[in-house]
């Protein structure tokens, strides 16, 4: 692990185009090596783009891998570069959306979905916001210290363990004026989740986002970080939610599914589709993700 460390820490004394082009021939060779994350992402892209041929899922596919490869690639920019390369790399669209709710003293849940330059926005925008965030830790404890590290790097982070559960996170969020950062799309089980449409497909999926807005009275504000080509990235603040949430949480759960959806379709290559985002099946359904 220690190993590891290190190269992530040589690799960030890089130009920042020596790191992408180093991304590319990373992303090729996991394509290939990394068979089990390949076929979980092909089961995936064939269940959202059936209209799509073979040859465009698997171009998308290895797109993907090339942004995960920089995502990881990264991380020793995130934990030791100095603070401002990582200012350089990031910029803000229409965040003053962000910055007029808590101008007026809102309480604001960042929609924040998993897309491959989350890490890159969130380090960046930590620097000028202080933030609220759900963490899970590691098993391997070297790593889960570097990572706990990282994220308190600014000192302008409140994490909360995800075994802490809503109860804890209510508290923070009315006790604080930071924003939550949440990251809903993910399977977390049946017990947690309800079912509603993901591109079509019946998804588990909880339903925080509408139950912590109800309790703490927060506006809902997407924010979606986008990689460009020229390998920088921009994280976009969208207008807050109106009527949100309403008085039927399966609508809320849906609203949610259908913007992050339509936001997938922008930069599909981006989002991350190497988790088994339809695991939890309706009852007598079969898995997705059984061996042909």
């Amino acid at each position: 692990m220690k190993l590891g460390f290190g190269f992530l820490y040589l690799v960030q004394m890089l130009p920042l185009c020596a790191i992408h082009a180093l991304a590319k021939g990373v992303g090729w060779l996991s394509y290939y090596a990394v068979a089990p994350r390949r076929r979980i992402g092909l089961i995936n892209l064939r269940r959202c783009f059936p209209q799509w041929t073979e040859r465009q899922r698997r171009q998308v596919l290895r797109e993907h891998f090339y942004h995960m490869a920089m995502l990881l690639l990264e991380y020793g920019v995130y934990w030791y570069s100095d603070a401002q390369r990582l200012k350089k790399m990031v910029r803000y669209q229409d965040k003053h959306y962000l910055d007029d709710a808590l101008a007026s003293g809102e309480k604001v849940i960042l929609l924040y979905p998993h897309f491959t330059a989350f890490e890159a926005a969130v380090y960046a925008l930590n620097q000028d916001v202080p933030l609220i965030s759900v963490y899970s830790h590691q098993k391997n404890k070297q790593m889960d210290e570097q990572i706990l590290k990282g994220r308190h790097r600014y000192n302008n982070v409140f994490l909360i363990g995800r075994t802490e559960g809503l109860r804890a996170i209510i508290k923070k969020i009315r006790a604080s004026n930071a924003p939550f950062l949440y990251l809903p799309d993910q399977d977390f089980g049946r017990r947690e989740s309800i079912f509603v449409n993901f591109f079509g497909i019946p998804t588990a999926t909880i339903t925080g986002l509408s139950r912590i807005a109800a309790l703490t009275k927060a506006k809902v504000i997407p924010a979606i970080p986008t990689r460009e080509p020229d390998g920088t990235v921009t994280l976009r603040f969208y207008p807050a939610w109106s009527d949100f949430p309403s008085e039927d949480v399966t609508a809320d759960t849906q609203r949610m599914n259908d913007f992050i959806q339509a936001r997938v379709c922008e930069t599909p290559a981006q989002y991350y589709w190497l988790h088994k985002r339809f695991k939890t099946r309706p009852e007598g359904e079969a898995s997705f993700y059984s061996k042909e």
